[in-house]
């Protein structure tokens, strides 16, 4: 499959079929703790990154198979609300297989668009971003396209809110020392509840991401956060649930992995090569891996390396 991955084992939607809209990696953000890698093309232009028409041609093809599936997630290698067509693919969905969920996975950065929030309307749940709210905060950790407000942004999640009929769960991503200060999560909170999202979920460094020196936070502070951040309904979805008790956790794939990596070490994009893995199915088997002990990651010339750990 060219734009479908999976199905994958989501911790926060359980069985999901992947939809990528955008290649890799078109986004508005070139965030530090960015699993996908670094952005390539930083950008605000929406347009039609990808054909739609084939889109949904190979959506029939697999949902003809009448999967079992908890959603069909908008998620992938860069920013999915950048593709003029998003809305069509979700009306698509939603039209002709209402009996699946539809998800949307957004950094969140452009729902000032009135047309985007038009396009929307139709998904069942949309999980955006709040990672800060000052603008210096959100520079460090976002590293937005030059000329992305974080007012401008917090102004259109509150459009969305109030015309948005599903459901909000807002992600914030906590880096120990950026956002978790206490000015900073005094501004949080504060915009949170003018959100008033239907939960709001932490989360904190799963495996390496774009920048070596970001660091997961403990659990104990994440505890501390998801105390600070009441009465919101919030939960903290770092390593809350193995993945292996997702019906789609897929042990072959694993396998391959453990396999592929005891041979050599290899990065995260030759393991996509060589199993013929999307970058974001492979990231889940990654990280269960890393919480697991199992693998380690080494910093070598070329990238970051997964390699066997050895007792």
């Amino acid at each position: 499959m060219k734009y479908l991955f999976g199905p994958v084992p989501s911790r926060r939607l359980g069985i999901s079929l992947g939809v990528d809209l955008v290649p890799h990696k078109v986004c508005t953000l070139n965030c530090v703790y960015c699993e996908v890698g670094r952005t390539t093309l930083l950008t605000l232009a929406r347009k039609e990154y990808v054909p739609i028409d084939d889109v949904i041609h190979e959506l029939d093809n697999f949902l003809a198979q009448q999967p079992s599936l908890d959603y069909i997630t908008f998620s992938g290698q860069g920013e999915p609300t950048l593709n003029s067509g998003l809305g069509r693919v979700i009306e698509h969905i939603k039209t002709h297989y209402p009996q699946y969920w539809v998800a949307l996975l957004t950094n969140g950065t452009l729902f000032w668009d009135k047309a985007l929030r038009k396009e929307v309307m139709m998904a069942d749940v949309i999980l955006p971003d709040l990672d800060a709210v000052s603008q210096s905060v959100f520079s460090k950790i976002n590293r937005p396209k030059a000329g992305l407000d974080n007012r401008q942004i917090v102004e259109g999640l509150q459009a969305l809110r109030h015309e948005f009929a599903g459901k909000i769960l807002m992600e914030v991503f906590l880096i120990p020392g950026l956002n978790d200060t206490e000015e900073e999560l005094k501004l949080i909170k504060k915009t949170l509840y003018e959100l008033a999202p239907d939960s709001v979920q932490l989360n904190s460094l799963d495996r390496p991401g774009t920048e070596s020196w970001v660091r997961p936070m403990n659990k104990e502070r994440m505890i501390e956060v998801a105390e600070y951040l009441k009465p919101l309904k919030t939960e903290i979805v770092a390593n809350t649930q193995n993945r292996k008790t997702i019906k789609s956790f897929d042990d072959d794939i694993q396998t391959n992995i453990l396999k592929t990596i005891s041979r050599r070490p290899c990065t995260d994009d030759d393991l996509c090569q060589i199993l013929s893995l999307h970058k974001n199915e492979l990231n889940k088997y990654l990280s269960s891996l890393l919480d697991e002990g199992r693998i380690e990651s080494i910093q070598m010339e070329r990238g970051l390396f997964f390699k066997l750990k050895v007792e």
